[in-house]
């Protein structure tokens, strides 16, 4: 029986400081640069040398001025401040590349959907069907008082609203051109068939839509969809439409246990279990010894910074933990953050002192250090214990990070038969599931489909 392949997603933010904070100051870190092509050009064809499966950008609109009640901090690490727009870089990693996918995060509920679905199709197009969508609902109300607003929509209402822009989106993109509505006949002069082609009409709660969608079908049409969310309005909202769903955490009991729960909740949704792809982060510090990931991973504590990553993780609970000694207990109640953040903050002890021991490398995510064996070993046993379908893998000193996991733990992984030695034909989609392009009439998606 064949082996089990482990899905690997490079782990990035259009930012100088993502997940590990602090690296930035490394003097081996190329991160402030990441306002050059330069630097995701060649971040892309490292990634496709190494077979990954996609680039998983991250964004936030708003900014974490929740630790010490402004951002002092926040700007002098970078904690995701600057911050770019995710989108304007996959064309140029697309053109540089031939295979990789690209997931990128879009709140969606910062823009209207009708604008969305003509950027996803022409992203689509760009990438010949590698983009997909990392949908998201923000949480900070930093981001609500920028754009006219007192707060955010409290959490369960996010989804609620989500829900709503999804189906818009899957009206314009799924039903709104029929299949042979483009028939590009020169002789004839019909570029498309107007009989086959749809007006959406739309009226909601949140959204009234009348018109056709602006762009012909891309090759995927809806671009695949991930999806974080692990709160029980969250499971569900994945239920329904999530391809693939990334999670946190550091012991397997626990992320075994919210594995059954994300599977279970598909399958009452009346889709396959296998249907999602499970991702979980972390980070990896590798070395050609044991000896030599060792000292590398402490050169890189030399560097991090756990406060900042305190900083971060404060705007995810909703909690100035500047606030609390070092051993106080902090227990969050009646935020509106986000709920996964909540639960790992017990999980991870609790305590400001706690906490900034596991942020010693800037962030959250479990590290695994060691040879190529040694990580091997770690992320095979990862996903046979808990039943995950791979990883997103932070970066920590870039460009190294991935270099040397190209370079030394993909061809261990190779070697066990557990990732694949050359890429599968077609687009992001069929990639990852082997059934085509399109979303499978299971989906919600295909409620949506106009038939003959």
């Amino acid at each position: 029986m064949p082996k089990k392949q482990i899905i690997l997603n490079a782990f990035n933010e259009n930012c100088v400081g993502h997940i590990n904070h602090g690296l930035w100051t490394h003097p081996r870190d190329r991160s402030t640069e990441y306002h050059s092509l330069e630097f995701w050009t060649d971040m892309a064809r490292t990634l496709e040398r190494g077979l990954f499966d996609g680039i998983f950008i991250a964004d936030i609109l708003g900014v974490y001025d929740v630790y010490e009640s402004g951002l002092d901090l926040t700007l002098r690490e970078a904690v995701q401040l600057p911050i770019n727009d995710p989108l304007l870089l996959v064309s140029a990693m697309a053109a540089a590349t031939s295979h990789l996918g690209f997931g990128v995060t879009v709140n969606a509920l910062s823009e209207h959907p009708y604008l969305l679905a003509r950027r996803f199709s022409t992203l689509d197009h760009l990438t010949r069907g590698r983009f997909g969508w990392n949908v998201v609902t923000g949480y900070l109300d930093s981001a609500a008082r920028a754009i006219g607003l007192d707060n955010q929509l409290i959490h369960d209402e996010r989804y609620d609203r989500a829900d709503e822009c999804l189906d818009v989106l899957y009206k314009l993109l799924e039903g709104s051109w029929e299949d042979g509505a483009v028939r590009r006949d020169k002789a004839a002069r019909v570029y498309a068939d107007p009989a086959r082609v749809h007006p959406i009409r739309h009226h909601g709660r949140w959204y009234d839509v009348e018109g056709v969608h602006l762009s012909e079908p891309s090759p995927q049409r809806t671009p695949v969809l991930y999806q974080a969310g692990t709160s029980g309005r969250g499971q569900r909202f994945a239920a329904r439409h999530a391809e693939a769903i990334f999670i946190g955490g550091h012991d397997k009991a626990a992320v075994r246990h919210t594995v059954q729960e994300l599977r279970g909740a598909v399958a009452l949704a009346g889709r396959r279990p296998q249907d999602v792809k499970i991702v979980l982060g972390v980070s990896v510090v590798p070395g050609t010894t044991a000896a030599e990931a060792r000292d590398l991973h402490e050169e890189y504590q030399r560097h991090a910074s756990p406060e900042a990553g305190l900083a971060h993780f404060a705007a995810s609970v909703g909690v100035d933990l500047s606030r609390y000694g070092l051993d106080d207990p902090i227990r969050p109640e009646g935020t509106n953050a986000i709920q996964s953040a909540a639960k790992a903050l017990q999980q991870l002890g609790g305590t400001r002192r706690k906490l900034l021991e596991h942020f010693r490398l800037g962030g959250r995510y479990p590290a695994i250090v060691g040879d190529a064996s040694q990580v091997a070993d770690e992320l095979q046993s990862w996903v046979e214990d808990t039943g995950i379908d791979g990883f997103n893998l932070t970066r920590t000193v870039v460009p190294e990070s991935f270099e040397d996991f190209v370079d030394l733990v993909v061809p261990a992984l190779q070697d066990r038969g557990v990732y694949k030695t050359a890429y599968a034909p077609g687009t992001l989609r069929h990639k990852l599931f082997g059934e085509g392009d399109r979303l499978p009439d299971r989906h919600a998606a295909a409620a949506f489909r106009r038939t003959h």
